[in-house]
C-alpha cells in the first residue's frame, strides 16, 4: 500500500521554494528540506553559447578560464542581470531535483528583494515558468526570511529582521504578516569583497581575486573594533614587478577597508527604525533585531549593530538558510490559503 502511495506522489509534482539570491541558489522542496544550495554561477562556452557548467562546479571556474569560457554570475544586486543565463540556471537545478511529476509542473515560491520594478518581479516570473513551474508565487525577501528565522510575524506586534545577502540587504520591520516599514540597498556581501579587494590594492599594490577577498571576508574579517585578532597569508599577483607574492593581513585592517560599507547598512537600519510607529518600535526594544543571511555571519555585525540601534541583536540560527526554510513554511500556508478560499 505504502508503494502505491508513493507512486501516486510521484505523479504530482511538488511544490519547490526558491531562494533565487545572488551569490547562492537554495531549492526547498515540499516534505524534503532544503535539497539544494549551490553558488548562483554558470560557466558558458562564448563560442558555441553552450553551459558547460553551473553551481559549485562553475564557481571552480571563476577568475580562472581560458578566453572562450566564462563565468557569469547572472543575477546582479539581487536582480536578474542576464535572463537567458537565470533561465537555463534555473532549468538545471530543477531538473537535477526531479520534482515533476508526470501530470503536472511543480507550483514554485521565490522571493525578492524588496524594492525591485514591476519588469524585474516579471523577469524572475517568466524564468521559473520557462523552466517548468506551474504557478509562480512570489514573496518579499525579508519577510520570508523572517518566518525562516522562526519569527511569528502574523502577530499584531513589531519584528525587525535584516537580511544581508550577496547582492543586497533588505531591512524591514514586519507586523501582522506583511511589511510595515522596510528598506532594500545594493551593499551586501559581494560590496564587502569588493572593498577588501580594492583595500589590498591600495595599500599592498597587490591583486587579489574576488574568492581571495571572500576567504579573507569569512577567516579575518571583523566589523566591531578590537573584537577579533586573526592573521591571513594571501597571495596575489604584485602590481609592481608583475609577479605572485604573499603577505600577510591581519583583522584590524580589514575592519578598516569595511568600515564605510558597513555604516551604510547601520545607517539604512537607522532610518527604517526612524520611520517605525511607536508602538512597534517599543516590541522591536523587547524583541531585539533578527540578523539573517550570509552576511550575519560576519564577525561583530551583531555587536556593531547592537550598539548603533541600541536595541538587542540576534543571529539567527542557520542564518544563510533562513529564506529556503521560509518559503517552506509559507508554501504549506499557500495550501491553506487556498483551500480556505475554496471552502
Amino acid at each position: 500500500m505504502h508503494v502505491f502511495k508513493e507512486e501516486i506522489k510521484s505523479m504530482f509534482a511538488r511544490d519547490i521554494g526558491i531562494d533565487l539570491g545572488t551569490a547562492n541558489v537554495l531549492i526547498h522542496v515540499k516534505g524534503k528540506g532544503i535539497v539544494l544550495n549551490e553558488p548562483s554561477v554558470v560557466a558558458i562556452d562564448k563560442n558555441t553559447n553552450r553551459v558547460l557548467a553551473v553551481g559549485e562546479e562553475a564557481r571552480q571556474m571563476v577568475g580562472r578560464t581560458p578566453g572562450n569560457i566564462v563565468a557569469i554570475r547572472p543575477l546582479k544586486d539581487g536582480v536578474i542581470a542576464d535572463f537567458d543565463v537565470t533561465e537555463a540556471m534555473l532549468k538545471h537545478f530543477i531538473n537535477k531535483l526531479n520534482v515533476k511529476g508526470f501530470l503536472s509542473k511543480p507550483r514554485i515560491l521565490i522571493c525578492c528583494p524588496t524594492n525591485i520594478t514591476s519588469v524585474e518581479q516579471k523577469a524572475i516570473k517568466e524564468a521559473a515558468e520557462k523552466s517548468g513551474g506551474k504557478k509562480i508565487f512570489l514573496e518579499e525577501e525579508p519577510k520570508v526570511a523572517a518566518i525562516g528565522a522562526g519569527m511569528d510575524i502574523f502577530q499584531p506586534s513589531g519584528n525587525m529582521v535584516v537580511d544581508i545577502g550577496g547582492g543586497t540587504t533588505d531591512i524591514a520591520v514586519l507586523s501582522m504578516g506583511d511589511i510595515v516599514t522596510s528598506s532594500s540597498i545594493k551593499m551586501a556581501g559581494d560590496k564587502f569583497d569588493n572593498e577588501i579587494l580594492q583595500y589590498i590594492k591600495r595599500r599592498y599594490k597587490l591583486l587579489i581575486g574576488e574568492r581571495t577577498a571572500e576567504n579573507i571576508k569569512i577567516q579575518v574579517a571583523t566589523v566591531f573594533p578590537n573584537s577579533r585578532d586573526e592573521k591571513i597569508d594571501i597571495r596575489g599577483r604584485d602590481m609592481v614587478s608583475g609577479l605572485p607574492r604573499t603577505i600577510t593581513v591581519n583583522s584590524a585592517e580589514i575592519e578598516e577597508a569595511l568600515r564605510e560599507s558597513i555604516s551604510v547598512i547601520v545607517q539604512a537600519a537607522k532610518s527604517v527604525l526612524e520611520r517605525t510607529p511607536p508602538e512597534l518600535s517599543a516590541d522591536i526594544i523587547d524583541r531585539g533585531v533578527i540578523l539573517t543571511g550570509g552576511g550575519a555571519l560576519l564577525h561583530g555585525i551583531d555587536l556593531l549593530l547592537a550598539e548603533e540601534l541600541k536595541v538587542p541583536v540576534l543571529v539567527a540560527e542557520n542564518p544563510m538558510d533562513c529564506v529556503a526554510i521560509g518559503t517552506g513554511i509559507m508554501l504549506e500556508n499557500i495550501d491553506k490559503v487556498t483551500s480556505r478560499r475554496l471552502g
